[in-house]
């Protein structure tokens, strides 16, 4: 597998409520119809209440089954209008971007089912 993570922060002037909101529900679906995507996963913040503000408001994670896939997938009309509709809630100059293969140390779910 095949992952690419974004570290994203909301778009200056909307609140968390807002910017949380639209992710899941507006941009969510969009993305979903990504060809080849086997996998979408938000993580949104948690305020803990500490002093600064947070280097990122949440991280997706787009799962694909190889390189061919995704190169595939960004050629896409799907992935045209997900990478548009970014422009509505997430600050394009505070994005970091890692394209990574997973290696999994630890599971508790396959430890237990094995």
């Amino acid at each position: 597998m095949i992952k690419l993570i974004y570290c994203i922060t909301k778009k200056t002037g909307l609140t968390d409520s807002e910017f949380f909101n639209y992710w899941r529900n507006i941009h969510g679906p969009i993305g979903a119809r990504i060809p080849g995507l086997r996998r979408l996963v938000q993580s949104h913040r948690i305020a803990i209440g500490d002093n600064g503000p947070p280097d990122y408001d949440g991280i997706a994670e787009l799962w694909f089954d190889d390189m061919r896939s995704l190169a595939a997938a960004r050629q896409s009309a799907e992935w045209k209008a997900s990478t548009e509709d970014e422009a509505n809630f997430i600050n394009p100059t505070r994005v970091a971007c890692v394209l990574a293969e997973e290696h999994v140390i630890f599971d508790l779910e396959r430890t237990h089912s094995m």
